[in-house]
């Protein structure tokens, strides 16, 4: 979770201001938090109030990402889901936006099982995000998160990635010239997933979701995700190089979310 809301802050800067390069100041003094953060916040509310409670956890997801869209209003949702948050739509509403994949990330760290983490990115999705592609990239972006929390290799993150949902046969270098911005998640889950795969670390991970451009929040949390549990179980050096850069972001967010993060990530 924290990983994405790296991401989040990172990238926001750069969302309408595209760079196509690795070498940018990594926090910036203008980086705020945007709707993925907040969206993964709410999810990880319900989450912790489904497992803890037993709340239905799709309900839960309701009220909680009514609950605090409504409390951070200008925080950059697409048109559609600000109709949803102020109730003129009702209900799910068919969407592939890239945000059922940027708030999933609650949803691999709590689960107890790959089957768990992949029934709970299909509910988050689905309140919203029902559109078999919405769907899709939730679940890619879980399977990947999980698979990396547990010690999977990058080879079998790929692998499983290909068999089950989408095939990169590209890399960055290849789209970082003519990528553009695009919110779907067809459309950005799989170069965001091409970002942790050709990174060496989870800094550079972030580097290399905001260097192609396009929905540089969004690609970089989606990247964010999957990053920080691979690089907490592959980086010896991952105490002293990036969990520092979990306490730079919390400077970023309102302190009544931090309790929250620490539960998922076990952070202190």
């Amino acid at each position: 979770m924290i990983g994405a809301v790296i991401g989040d802050i990172v990238g926001s800067v750069y969302e309408f201001h595209n760079l196509r390069s690795v070498d940018f100041p990594f926090f910036s003094p203008e980086g705020f938090f945007t709707d993925d953060s907040v969206m993964t916040v709410a999810v990880a509310r319900a989450l912790l109030l489904h497992r803890q409670t037993g709340a239905d956890f799709a309900s839960a997801c309701e009220e909680q990402m009514l609950s605090l869209g409504r409390a951070y209003p200008d925080a950059g949702y697409g048109g559609s889901f600000r109709l949803w948050l102020a109730g003129v739509i009702k209900g799910p509403y068919n969407s592939f936006g890239n945000g059922s994949a940027m708030r999933v990330s609650p949803c691999a760290d709590l689960a107890d099982s790959l089957e768990q983490a992949l029934s709970y990115a299909e509910c988050s999705a689905a309140v919203t995000h029902n559109h078999p592609e919405g769907i899709r990239g939730a679940k890619a972006t879980a399977l990947a998160a999980y698979l990396a929390k547990t010690g999977a290799s990058k080879a079998d993150i790929q692998r499983a990635i290909a068999d089950s949902y989408y095939t990169i046969d590209f890399t960055l270098d290849d789209i970082r010239a003519s990528y553009r911005f695009n919110e779907t998640c067809q459309g950005s889950v799989p170069q965001a997933l091409a970002a942790f795969f050709e990174s060496t670390d989870f800094e550079n991970a972030i580097r290399l979701a905001v260097s192609i451009g396009g929905d540089s929040d969004t690609i970089a949390a989606i990247t964010g995700a999957i990053a920080w549990p691979y690089y907490k179980m592959h980086d010896p050096d991952f105490e002293k190089t990036t969990l520092p850069l979990a306490q730079k972001a919390f400077r970023y967010l309102p302190p009544d979310w931090l309790p929250v993060i620490y539960q998922v990530d076990g952070l202190r």
